[in-house]
């Protein structure tokens, strides 16, 4: 991937999930510059640990735009609430599915062209993908998404082994990223949509 390809996806998936956190934050009745506090966790988080794992610089510090990004999609998140006041939960889900989908590619790519193997990137693309959305829902006391009984990070790891597939076959980089994010956000929302969960772990039924 070029670097402008790289930092183009970067800064989209740090817009919706700065959006993701100020809705949350609002659904929360935070006020006032808590909802900038919870937006810039949600959206700076993820990459923030992706690059200490990675030892590479933190790409906020690196590159100032993505504050400016940051701060910028609060603002217009503010905006659209102020508006528009009966926001629903959806859209806060919404956002948050594509800047999952969004940074587990960003977080996959990053760990290939520091030079790991394919299953470190998957797992880096999931930490990218989930960690931020993690932080938020702490911060506003809620269950995290990624403790629910629902799919959520699991379909950061079908994105990526979309992605793997894809790459394994020599496909193109530019269908790599949109095979993933497709599969990724499709999962989410049909999660949503149908309530569907992974069951990993089935209750038994006690015989009397």
């Amino acid at each position: 991937m070029t670097a402008e390809y790289f930092n183009f996806l970067s800064l989209i998936g740090v817009a919706f999930f700065a959006i993701s956190g100020a809705l949350l934050g609002h659904d929360k009745d935070i006020g006032g510059f808590g909802v900038v506090v919870v937006g810039t966790v949600t959206a700076l988080g993820g990459g923030t640990l992706r690059d200490v794992l990675l030892n590479q610089p933190v790409f906020w510090i690196a590159e100032p735009n993505y504050l400016y990004a940051t701060y910028g999609s609060i603002f217009v998140a503010v905006m659209f609430i102020r508006y528009l006041p009966d926001v629903s939960n959806y859209y806060m889900l919404l956002v948050d599915a594509i800047g999952m989908a969004i940074f587990n590619i960003v977080g996959i790519e990053k760990a290939l062209i520091e030079g790991t193997t394919m299953i470190v990137a998957i797992t880096m693309g999931m930490t990218t993908g989930i960690f931020g959305g993690l932080m938020r829902d702490v911060i506003c006391r809620e269950v995290p998404l990624v403790m629910r009984d629902e799919l959520y990070s699991t379909t950061c790891f079908c994105g990526g082994l979309t992605y793997a597939a894809l790459f394994l076959l020599e496909v193109n980089y530019m269908w790599c990223i949109i095979g993933s994010l497709f599969v990724t956000v499709f999962l989410r929302l049909s999660a949503l949509h149908w309530g569907w969960q992974p069951n990993i772990f089935r209750k038994r039924t006690v015989r009397k």
